[in-house]
């Protein structure tokens, strides 16, 4: 069984250190979210869906800084499936002093931590990037 988000934000990190510039990943609409996500606070430049009914592709556009480095400069997953670990709205703090983001699915949908305590929301919280 592959853990999704682990697959997701490992193959970002790792296709970033590298410097490439394009990374594809097979289509779900859990992938399309966290890339909404990371889309929107900047971590990643862009993303499309390409294909097809059953043979779908999301193609990910990496970010990186005017000087060369990487914008995702580390990850700590922290929800798996042997581990979940839930947050109370009141709980959700912020990572690297606001330079990054915890990653929440709530109720509302897939969350930052800032999103998240605008809407005084909690849930699993599945990573930290920065």
């Amino acid at each position: 069984m592959v853990d999704v988000t682990a697959e997701l934000i490992n193959n970002i990190k790792v296709s970033n250190l590298a410097k490439k510039a394009t990374v594809t990943f097979p289509y779900s609409k859990m992938r399309e979210a966290l890339l909404t996500v990371l889309e929107k606070e900047g971590f990643i430049k862009s993303f499309a869906k390409k294909g097809k009914k059953v043979i779908k592709t999301i193609d990910v556009e990496l970010a990186y800084e005017e000087d060369g480095k990487p914008r995702i400069q580390g990850v700590q997953l922290i929800s798996k499936y042997s581990r979940r670990l839930y947050y109370k709205s009141k709980d959700v703090h912020s990572v690297r002093s606001g330079y990054g983001a915890l990653i929440l699915t709530t109720p509302k949908g897939i969350l930052t931590d800032r999103q998240a305590r605008k809407e005084k929301v909690g849930g699993e919280a599945l990573f930290k990037i920065w």
